[in-house]
């Protein structure tokens, strides 16, 4: 459902100044956006990954209603909300997926943000979530980007408007902190 991107900051303004009902209307007009977000995510899952599209978009949204207070001014910032949402429920699920499956050995982390989410790759999600944090430390606005990119599947463009820079400087951020990542989980760089 197509909707002018207006009309979706003046219910996110409502629903961060409490308003339930603006919450309500705006989750139809987002909906099909968070399907599309949690897809990129979870398109190279197996057949039997326990987690469907559907589901990690009514974790998401459950979790979004149960916030004690949303602070958001705009349909990229909601995106980027969704994003880190999306990011801690798979972190939360390979955490509890992994504690079943302790004593396997370890994959490698694979670097393209489209290919890396799967039940065969558990360590390797909560591997990526510790060296963000790690990043985080360092670097705020990098690890922000990367989170954009890895766990909510944001496109270049709303992760520039999401965090307030540039569309050059969210690439060049972005190839930064994946040298960075690819050093500090393997010890090598990128090509």
């Amino acid at each position: 459902m197509a909707s002018a991107p207006s009309e979706v900051t003046g219910l996110l303004k409502r629903w961060s100044a409490g308003d339930e009902r603006a919450r309500d209307q705006l989750i139809p007009l987002v909906y099909e956006r968070l399907r599309e977000l949690a897809h990129q995510r979870l398109r190279t899952a197996p057949a039997e990954n326990s987690l469907n599209t559907t589901g990690l978009v009514h974790e998401a949204y459950i979790r979004l209603v149960d916030a004690p207070r949303l602070d958001l001014p705009d349909r990229a910032h909601f995106l980027a909300l969704a994003s880190e949402v999306m990011r801690n429920l798979l972190v939360d699920r390979a955490r509890a997926r992994m504690a079943t499956k302790r004593g396997s050995g370890k994959t490698p982390l694979e670097l393209n943000e489209t290919l890396w989410i799967s039940d065969e790759n558990l360590d390797s999600v909560t591997e990526l979530h510790e060296a963000l944090l790690r990043l985080e430390a360092v670097s705020p606005r990098q690890a922000l980007l990367l989170q954009h990119r890895y766990f909510g599947g944001l496109s270049l463009e709303e992760s520039a408007t999401a965090a307030g820079i540039s569309l050059a400087t969210v690439k060049r951020e972005l190839r930064s902190a994946r040298a960075w990542l690819a050093l500090e989980l393997h010890g090598e760089t990128l090509h």
